[in-house]
């Protein structure tokens, strides 16, 4: 566990991580550079000033409007700057001042863009969920084994594990959901279109065609698996199938159109962080010595 002494610098340094993942989740999905030029207000244009960009103070200090045009400006923004420097006081509550603290800093912004642009667009770039899995794969295992002195083996094994089982369980889910419901004679909204058959067996898009779950749930769910390890990303998969379930009731009555589609992504990151900070399998391990005067 972390030192309080950590949590005020975390919570500094999560609140600007946090703001510029504002940036990350508005242009990466449009092909936008995520670095130039300065942010703007949506509404007039104007560059917002670095008095004007302090993370959440100067919302409150502007009273949610721009400066230049007084058009009211989201909530959302101060909400991902608040919800990551959080994360990231819970990442250092969890880790402490380790290395693994930083890549799991960097694992739960990951989660936080996942969400914002899965909520927005229905699509989970590839540049987090496959760069987050290069890094689970390749450096959490090193981290691991030289911060907490076990096997190198041993912990790359458990992200592959993770990782194999989360992309695994979850494309199975896809594949097996698009054919019977090709069989069953139900037409989708989008790909294969008028005049386009369903890919067959020898076609490589048999393997790939996942209409109702996109591919990027897939790459995600594999990117927490090989931080979490098997077990988290089972907890991940029972977490994120109740609060998808929960989210999907709240969006359908929200929007009054039950056939609306919304993303699984917000819902898998709730999951993995929820994983991460109140593992399931522990408590459920804890209950029964609970209830018999165990340890």
């Amino acid at each position: 566990m972390g030192t309080p002494f950590f949590y005020g610098p975390a919570l500094a340094f999560g609140l600007v991580v946090g703001s510029f993942l504002n940036v990350v989740i508005h242009r990466l999905p449009l092909g936008e550079s995520v670095v130039s030029p300065r942010s703007r207000c949506p509404s007039c244009e104007q560059p917002i000033s670095a008095r004007d960009n302090i993370p959440v103070l100067s919302y409150l200090l502007l009273g949610g409007h721009c400066r230049h045009c007084r058009r009211p400006i989201s909530l959302r923004y101060p909400a991902v700057e608040l919800v990551t420097g959080l994360l990231f006081v819970g990442v250092a509550w969890r880790f402490g001042p380790t290395a693994l603290a930083i890549l799991f800093m960097l694992f739960a912004s990951a989660l936080v863009v996942a969400a914002g642009v899965d909520f927005d667009h229905q699509i989970i770039p590839d540049e987090i969920s496959l760069g987050g899995l290069v890094l689970g794969l390749a450096v959490v295992p090193l981290v691991r084994s030289l911060g907490e002195g076990g096997s190198y083996g041993f912990a790359l094994g458990q992200s592959c594990l993770g990782a194999g089982i989360g992309g695994g369980f979850l494309w199975s889910v896809g594949f097996l959901h698009a054919r019977v419901s090709a069989l069953l004679g139900r037409r989708f909204p989008h790909w294969p279109g008028d005049g386009e058959d369903v890919p067959r067996p020898g076609q490589a898009d048999y393997w790939l065609w996942f209409p109702g779950l996109g591919l990027g749930d897939v790459k995600l769910l594999a990117m927490v698996g090989a931080f979490v390890g098997p077990w988290g990303v089972l907890d991940t998969l029972l977490g994120a199938s109740f609060l998808g379930l929960g989210l999907g009731v709240g969006w359908g009555l929200l929007s009054r159109n039950w056939s609306t589609p919304f993303g699984f992504g917000p819902a898998i990151a709730a999951g993995a962080l929820l994983a991460l900070f109140a593992p399931l399998h522990l408590i459920w391990f804890r209950m029964p010595m609970a209830a018999t005067g165990g340890p």
